[in-house]
């Protein structure tokens, strides 16, 4: 059987129309996907964060024997840090709360940095140590997640597929921006 013209151009249109539809699907998926390594990107930086509030409290303690007159710094780590750990709202919002524990927790390293002792301390300097660990590990995740969402909004910005995601309700994501609570831990000479 040979193929008419019109046969021809029936098969090039379907032909079309199911590239068209393969094509959609896959933006769909690559959506789908985003989301869900966004998810799984976030629920690192969630399990980071929390062994960080894990720490606070007992850095906390050990800087409290040393400069005990420093309590309303102390007060405000504390209450900082309960503040981050209740904090289930937008990222943004999180991120505003965890910058103020960032900031919370160097004036902590500052009032250390006046005792010498304390310095020296090996307790002190594990719980330090640990931390700044605990702080690579949350500048990891954090890279991670914003590189997912930088993927997820280049897809969603883009035509063709910014016509699926206004469609499909694919809304815009927010980087999460927190500076490192402490860089390296000091040597102790």
């Amino acid at each position: 059987m040979t193929m008419t013209p019109t046969m021809v151009a029936i098969l090039s249109i379907l032909g079309v129309i199911l590239a068209a539809i393969l094509y959609w699907i896959g933006i769909y998926n690559s959506f789908i996907g985003l989301k869900n390594s966004i998810a799984d990107a976030w629920s690192n930086i969630d399990t980071e964060l929390k062994r960080r509030y894990d720490l606070i409290p007992n850095l906390v303690s050990v800087v409290k024997g040393y400069a005990a007159h420093e309590k309303d710094t102390f007060e405000q780590v504390a209450k900082l840090r309960q503040q981050c750990v209740t904090s289930q709202g937008a990222v943004s919002q999180q991120a505003n709360d965890e910058k103020l524990l960032v900031d919370g927790l160097k004036k902590l390293f500052a009032v250390a940095e006046a005792y010498p002792n304390l310095k020296a301390d090996q307790h002190f300097l594990s719980l330090q140590k640990e931390l700044v660990n605990t702080e690579n590990r949350i500048q990891a995740a954090r890279r991670f997640y914003n590189g997912n969402v930088r993927d997820y909004e280049t897809l969603r910005l883009t035509f063709p597929s910014a016509i699926l995601a206004t469609k499909y309700g694919f809304d815009k994501r927010e980087y999460f921006n927190v500076e490192s609570a402490v860089r390296d831990v000091p040597s102790v000479a």
